[in-house]
C-alpha cells in the first residue's frame, strides 16, 4: 500500500482514555487526538492536503466509535513546518490555535513550500498546500484551555523557542497525563536543527516541557514511539552537549 493508503498504519493509539495519537506514514510524523463530550482537538494537521483529509478522515472514524462530537472542533499547530502544518486546510470549521508569532511564520509560503517539496512532497501537492494554508486566529503567549467537555481539556502551553521560534506542547491531563510535544522531541532520529531553530534556547524548552508534564506523564514526540519523562530528559542533556551548553 502507498504512504497515503488506509491500512494499518493508519490506527489510532490510546495512550490515556480519550487521548489518541497517530503515526502518520510518510514522514512518521505524529497527529495527536483528544475527545470530549462535545468537542475535540486534534494536534497538528499532516503533510498536505490529501494527508490531512485522510486524517480527517481517522479522526472521525475514532470520535464515532468513541460517541464524541462528528468533528474534529479545535486544531492546535504545534509549529511552522510542512509536515505539521500543511493539511490544516482539510479541518474546515476548527478553531485554530498557535504560539504567538506563528501567524507570521505561516506567511512565509514560499520557503514551507520549497521545504516540502526538497522533503520529497510533489511541487503540485506543495503548491495547492502553501495557497491554502491555514493561518491560526488563537494565538497562546503563556498558557491557554481548551474545554472540550465534562471535565476534558487541553492546556496549550507556549514552550518555545527551541526547535522553531514558536513552539507549542499540548497536555491533556488524565491517568496518565499525556504531552504532545511537536517537535522539541524526536524519538525515531536525532532532533533536527534546522535554520530556524534556535539551539542556545533548545534546553530551556525542554526544562519547561518537563515542569509541564512532570515526572509520571506520557510524552508523545512529534516523530516516533511514545516515551517517559527520562527519554525526555536525555535528550535535553544530549542537545546542551551536542550545542556546548552548559
Amino acid at each position: 500500500m502507498n504512504a497515503y493508503g488506509t491500512g494499518p498504519e493508519w490506527r489510532w493509539e490510546w495512550p490515556a482514555p480519550g487521548v489518541g495519537r497517530l503515526r502518520l506514514p510518510r514522514w512518521d510524523a505524529t497527529a495527536g487526538l483528544a475527545v470530549g463530550p462535545t468537542g475535540a482537538l486534534l494536534i497538528d494537521a499532516g503533510a498536505s492536503l490529501r494527508e490531512g483529509a485522510l486524517l480527517r478522515h481517522a479522526a472521525e472514524q475514532a470520535l464515532r466509535e468513541r460517541g464524541g462530537p462528528r468533528r474534529v472542533t479545535h486544531l492546535a499547530l504545534t509549529h511552522a513546518h510542512f509536515d505539521h502544518v500543511f493539511g490544516a486546510a482539510a479541518f474546515a470549521g476548527a478553531e485554530v490555535h498557535g504560539a504567538v508569532g506563528l501567524d507570521t511564520a505561516l506567511t512565509r509560503t514560499d520557503t514551507l513550500e520549497s521545504d516540502a517539496v526538497r522533503h520529497g512532497l510533489g511541487p503540485r501537492e506543495a503548491g495547492e498546500a502553501a495557497d491554502a494554508l491555514v493561518v491560526p486566529r488563537h494565538l497562546v503567549s503563556g498558557e491557554a484551555v481548551v474545554e472540550l467537555g465534562g471535565e476534558r481539556r487541553a492546556l496549550l502551553a507556549n514552550l518555545g523557542p527551541g526547535h522553531t521560534a514558536h513552539d507549542l506542547a499540548v497536555l491533556v491531563p488524565g491517568t496518565p497525563d499525556v504531552v504532545f510535544c511537536g517537535d522539541l522531541v524526536e524519538e525515531s532520529g536525532e532532533p533536527q536543527a534546522g535554520p530556524d531553530a534556535l539551539p542556545a534556547r533548545w534546553p530551556e524548552a525542554l526544562d519547561r516541557l518537563l515542569a509541564l508534564g512532570g515526572p509520571d506523564a506520557v510524552y508523545v514526540p512529534g516523530h516516533g514511539a511514545v516515551v517517559d519523562a527520562a527519554f525526555v530528559r536525555a535528550q535535553r542533556d544530549e542537545l546542551a552537549r551536542r550545542f556546548a551548553l552548559s
